[in-house]
């Protein structure tokens, strides 16, 4: 079993969840607590890739990014950056497809938080954005690791957008699950079963890592 796929889909996961959460945080506290009619609009621009079929958001993608289209000919001729059949290209189109994973339980995490844990530390002087980093956020740890979990299990488990936009190149934009797919055609089961086995055992165990955590919050929040 070559670990190059491995590598470069656990690389391109870590990479979308630390962008992707860096991102999402000012989104999910915007949608939580703003009072604009129009955020529903948003909501559901953020929610499509939960229901689009991976291969139309795929599809639009690879228009969009190709040197032929504006954006992708502005990022090439600015940037000198190529997103077709690249592994950048795999980076960007993964933080548009798990856009939803990191901000639905981030903005979730904070409506749940009591309203006077804000009151409180308005009245006290803070700043919003002090009362977001050191009041909102430390309380809101749940929803910050299941929001990460799950960004990085959705990007690790990813082929119909990777595949139209990186094009399943060794050593460049082949992940795990289009290694799984290429020795499944070639009907070669013991390597594809080997790759399939890593990653059922490595989400597995962050998975019940995370809800170990999540029920240890839970225990230590609860009053007695």
């Amino acid at each position: 079993m070559n670990t190059e796929p491995l590598f470069l889909t656990f690389k391109l996961a870590s990479l979308t969840t630390l962008i992707l959460f860096g991102l999402a945080l000012p989104l999910a506290y915007w949608l939580a607590y703003s009072k604009f009619r129009g955020k529903v609009l948003v909501e559901a621009i953020v929610g499509m890739p939960l229901v689009l079929p991976p291969s139309v958001l795929g599809f639009y993608l690879l228009l969009a990014f190709s040197p032929n289209h504006f954006f992708g000919n502005w990022i090439e001729e600015v940037f000198g950056l190529r997103l077709v059949f690249s592994f950048p290209g795999l980076v960007v189109a993964s933080v548009i497809y798990s856009l939803p994973f990191m901000v639905y339980p981030l903005q979730a995490g904070l409506q749940a938080l009591p309203a006077s844990l804000r009151e409180a530390s308005y009245t006290m002087g803070k700043s919003a954005w002090t009362t977001f980093l050191k009041v909102l956020l430390p309380n809101a740890k749940s929803a910050i690791l299941t929001a990460l979990v799950l960004t990085f299990a959705h990007t690790v488990g990813e082929f119909g957008v990777v595949l139209m936009i990186g094009g399943n190149i060794p050593g460049v934009t082949r992940v795990a699950s289009l290694a799984i797919y290429n020795e499944v055609e070639a009907l070669n089961y013991p390597t594809a079963n080997q790759y399939a086995l890593v990653l059922f055992v490595i989400t597995f165990a962050i998975l019940l890592l995370v809800y170990s955590i999540n029920n240890h919050l839970f225990r230590v929040r609860r009053p007695a």
